[in-house]
C-alpha cells in the first residue's frame, strides 16, 4: 500500500541513464518502489502518461537567509520545481551576530546582494547570536521546501575580530582559532558547508569591501580544516576576477582555491562565469581545474544557466535612473503613472536633454548610467516568450542601426512601454550561448549561481531550472540542445552530491520522495514580472512557468499546476557528517 503512486510516466531519474516509463511509489515520504507497472493499491494515484517525472532540483546558490524567517514559500524557487535551497552563499549572512551588529549585516546584504534594507528591517526576527542558534531558528519553521545553509565568512569574521575584521586586516593566528571553533560547531549543528567572497565587485553601501575578501592561505585553509575535523561540508567561495577583469589574479586564485582543497581534502566550489574583458578566460579556468583535480585537489566550478548580468525597467534599474526629470517623476508617482508621463514626447525630450545627477552611492547600481553607452550591444528587449540567446540584430545598438534612430530613443521607448530588457553582461560575450554549452556539460561543473532571493530587483535566475528544460533540452535554435538526461543530473544529483545531501536527487528506492510531474511539450517560462510584496512593500521580481502538473516535497504534494497547495513539509535540512 503505497500513500501515492505516480503512473505511466517518463522518468528521467537524475542519475544520467536514459529515460524509461514507469511507476513510482511512495511511502512515509520515501521513493518505496520504482518500474513498471507496479502493483499495489495507493491512497491517491496520479495519472503521468506523457509527462515527465523528474527528481525535485536542488539549487545550491541562493540568499534566502532572511526570507526564511518570514515567508514559507521561498519564492521564486518554489515555482520552479526546486525542492531544496541552501543559503548562506557567497560570505554573506545573518549569522553569528552580536547584539548591535543587525544593522551592519543588513546594510552588507543590501550592498553586496541588492535586497531592500527595508524588507530585511522588517521581515527578519532577529532569535539568534551564534550560527547553531540561527540554525535552531530555521528548524522552528515550515516551509513549502527544504532549506540548508554554509556558516558565511564576512559575519563570523566581524562577530570574532569587530572592527578589524570588517577592515579586512589580516587575522592573527588566535583569531583564526576562534574562526574555526565557530565554524567546527556550525558544521556540527548541520551547516553545509563554509563560504566566502573574494570578489572586488561585492561591497558594502557605504564602499567598503566584504570581510574575508583579502584572507590569506592561512586563514582560508585553517577554515577549511575546521569543517573537515567537524564532519566534512563543502568550502564555497566567490572568487577574485570572477568578472575577468584580471586573468592572472583569477588564474592564480584557482591555485590558491587548489592549495586550500589539496591542504584539507575538502572539495572547493567557485564560481565560474564568461566575462567581457577576458571572453577566452573560462577555457583557461578549465583547464586550470582539470590539471588541480588531476594534481588531488577537489574543484568545482559553479556555472549558470543562462546569460547574466541584470534586467533593466524602469521597476528595476536602468541608464536613465539619474536623469533629474525621472527621478522627480519616480518619486511622485506610482509605477503606472510614471509610465504614462514618460510616453508623453515632451517628457521623452526632456529626459533625453538632462544630464545625470551625481551618482549616489546608496542607491544601488546608479554607475550602470556611465557605461550604458559601451553596453548597447549588449542590452535585448525580453520579450515574450523571453528570448536569453538573442542576435546583435536584436539588441538596442542593432535595433538602431537598423533604424537609424539613436540607441538612447530606441532605449528611451522600450523603458517607457514598461519592459525589461536583458543586460546581457556576463556569458555572452560573443553573443552566443556556446560558452555556456560547454561549461554545463563540463564533467566538473555543477549548476549554480540562481541567486535565488538576492538581487531582487534586477534577476530573477531562480527560473534557471525551468531554462534548463525549456531551452537547453527542447528549444534552442542558435546551437545543439542538451539531453534531458543531462540537464536533469546537473540541477538534481549534482548539485545535491555536492553538498552532501545524497539522500535526495535522484528517483531511486530508499531516497527522499522529492519530485516533480512536468508536462514537458507545453512548459513554459513566461517574462518576469515586478511585484511590490516583500515586507515594508519591497519590490522584487517574480518569473512564472507552467507545465509543472506537480511538485512533491517528502511524498506531499506542495504544488499543484503551478499553485501552492498550502502543505509545509519542507523543513531546515541538517547535514549528517
Amino acid at each position: 500500500m503505497f500513500d501515492l503512486k505516480i503512473s505511466g510516466g517518463t522518468i528521467v531519474d537524475g542519475t544520467g541513464q536514459p529515460r524509461f516509463v514507469g511507476d513510482v511509489g511512495i511511502t512515509d515520504g520515501l521513493i518505496a518502489a520504482v518500474g513498471p507497472d507496479l502493483e499495489g493499491e495507493a491512497t491517491e494515484t496520479m495519472d503521468a502518461t506523457g509527462l515527465l517525472v523528474t527528481p525535485g532540483f536542488v539549487d545550491i546558490h541562493t540568499h534566502y537567509d532572511g526570507q526564511a524567517t518570514w515567508d514559507p514559500v521561498l519564492d521564486p524557487s518554489a515555482s520552479h520545481g526546486v525542492t531544496t535551497v541552501v543559503a548562506g552563499n557567497c560570505g554573506v549572512g545573518f549569522a553569528p551576530v552580536r547584539p548591535g551588529q543587525e544593522n551592519w549585516l543588513v546594510e552588507l546584504m543590501e550592498g553586496v546582494e541588492d535586497i531592500p534594507g527595508t524588507a530585511l528591517h522588517e521581515g527578519i526576527q532577529w532569535e539568534w547570536e551564534t550560527f547553531e542558534q540561527y540554525l535552531d531558528a530555521l528548524d522552528r519553521r515550515e516551509y513549502a521546501l527544504d532549506i540548508a545553509a554554509f556558516i558565511p565568512h564576512a559575519p563570523l569574521r566581524v562577530y570574532v575580530m569587530g572592527e578589524r575584521g570588517a577592515a579586512n586586516e589580516p587575522a592573527t593566528a588566535d583569531d583564526i582559532a576562534e574562526m574555526a571553533g565557530h565554524v567546527r560547531r556550525a558544521i556540527e549543528a548541520g551547516a553545509v558547508g563554509f563560504s566566502t567572497s573574494r570578489s572586488l565587485n561585492h561591497t558594502t553601501l557605504d564602499g567598503d569591501l566584504v570581510p574575508g575578501t583579502f584572507a590569506v592561505a592561512d586563514e582560508l585553509i585553517g577554515l577549511a580544516q575546521a569543517v573537515v575535523d567537524a564532519g566534512g561540508g563543502l568550502f564555497e567561495v566567490v572568487p577574485t576576477g570572477e568578472t575577468g577583469d584580471d586573468a592572472g589574479v583569477t588564474l592564480g586564485e584557482i591555485e590558491l582555491l587548489a592549495q586550500v582543497s589539496k591542504a584539507t581534502g575538502l572539495p572547493v566550489s567557485f564560481l565560474m562565469i564568461q566575462s567581457m574583458g577576458a571572453p577566452e578566460l573560462w577555457r583557461e579556468q578549465l583547464e586550470a581545474v582539470e590539471k588541480a583535480v588531476a594534481d588531488g585537489a577537489r574543484l568545482i566550478p559553479q556555472v549558470a544557466a543562462r546569460p547574466g548580468g541584470m534586467l533593466l525597467g524602469v521597476a528595476s534599474y536602468h541608464a536613465l535612473m539619474r536623469r533629474p526629470t525621472f527621478r522627480r517623476l519616480e518619486e511622485e508617482l506610482t509605477l503606472d503613472e510614471l509610465l504614462a508621463e514618460m510616453r508623453k514626447p515632451e517628457v521623452k525630450a526632456t529626459i533625453l536633454s538632462e544630464t545625470d545627477l551625481p551618482a549616489d552611492p546608496h542607491r544601488q547600481f546608479e554607475s550602470l548610467t556611465e557605461s550604458a553607452p559601451f553596453m548597447f550591444g549588449l542590452m535585448f528587449p525580453l520579450g515574450d516568450p523571453p528570448e536569453y540567446e538573442p542576435t546583435h540584430e536584436q539588441s538596442i545598438a542593432g535595433i538602431a542601426e537598423a533604424t537609424g534612430r539613436d540607441p538612447w530613443d530606441v532605449l528611451y521607448d522600450h523603458l517607457a512601454a514598461g519592459e525589461l530588457l536583458l543586460g546581457a553582461f556576463t556569458n555572452y560575450a560573443q553573443q552566443t550561448q556556446d560558452p555556456l554549452e560547454a561549461m554545463i556539460e563540463h564533467p566538473d561543473t555543477v549548476i549554480g549561481l540562481s541567486d535565488g532571493g538576492a538581487h531582487v530587483k534586477m534577476i530573477c535566475d531562480a527560473s534557471a531550472p525551468t531554462y534548463l528544460l525549456t531551452h537547453w533540452a527542447r528549444d534552442r535554435s542558435r546551437g545543439r540542445t542538451l539531453s534531458l538526461e543531462t540537464v536533469v543530473n546537473k540541477q538534481a544529483a549534482g548539485t545535491a552530491a555536492v553538498v552532501g545531501l545524497t539522500d535526495r536527487g535522484t528517483i531511486e528506492v530508499g531516497k527522499r520522495a522529492d519530485l516533480n510531474v512536468i508536462d514537458f511539450e507545453h512548459l513554459t517560462l513566461h517574462p518576469p514580472r515586478s511585484v511590490d510584496d516583500l515586507p515594508a512593500g519591497g519590490r522584487r521580481i517574480l518569473q512564472d512557468a507552467t507545465g509543472y502538473v506537480a511538485t512533491i516535497v517528502l511524498g506531499v504534494i506542495t504544488r499543484r499546476d503551478g499553485h501552492d497547495t498550502g502543505a509545509r513539509p519542507g523543513r531546515l535540512v541538517r547535514a549528517s557528517h
